[in-house]
């Protein structure tokens, strides 16, 4: 019997820690938690288990924000070690990461799958053992010309790329609050 979501009772945005990535496209997870948090009330975070937390309210419930503190590519101890000190499964966790294979701009939910080279969800799954857990996926689109995708989505964003930025986690933290509130979206469970 494949896994299936639960209510989710933790958020986890990932991105870089540091000034430096704030405003960068691979940033939109913490962007989009940041967002969250805000809507909630809440500017308290806390170091717990390698993560920046802040515990909200959402839907009359308590929901953990987490942004892991280690680098992209190594999110998935910070929040395994999160996820045990909390009892937390996989099923019942969403993250939040940005996605070069949709057009920028776009938010969609899924549940389980591929990695899509991504090594913040590749760390996350080696970690937890499984695919089976649930991601908003925050379009951010491909490079333009010849630039690599690394350098596209470290690259400091200014201008009218951060005025775009900034509604995109918007939209995202939308997104969260109906999936905790109502749950994965059915196209998002194919």
């Amino acid at each position: 019997m494949p896994a299936r979501p639960k209510e989710i009772r933790l958020v986890c945005g990932l991105g870089n820690p540091g000034q430096e990535y704030e405003h960068t496209r691979h940033n939109i997870g913490f962007a989009t938690v940041d967002a969250l948090a805000e809507r909630a009330g809440t500017r308290y975070w806390k170091s717990e288990a390698g993560c920046m937390v802040a515990r909200v309210a959402i839907g009359g419930r308590e929901v953990i924000l987490a942004k892991p503190q280690g680098f992209m590519n190594t999110s998935g101890g910070p929040l395994s070690r999160l996820m045990r000190q909390e009892h937390l499964s996989p099923a019942e966790i969403l993250v939040v990461h940005d996605e070069v294979d949709l057009p920028a701009g776009e938010v969609r939910a899924k549940w389980g799958g591929g990695l899509n080279a991504h090594n913040g969800l590749r760390s996350i799954a080696n970690k937890l053992g499984t695919r089976d857990f649930s991601r908003l996926r925050c379009g951010i689109g491909r490079p333009p010309g010849k630039m690599q995708v690394a350098d596209y989505v470290l690259r400091e964003l200014k201008g009218g790329f951060l005025d775009e930025f900034q509604i995109l986690a918007q939209d995202a933290s939308s997104l969260c609050g109906q999936i905790i509130n109502d749950g994965m979206p059915a196209d998002a469970l194919r």
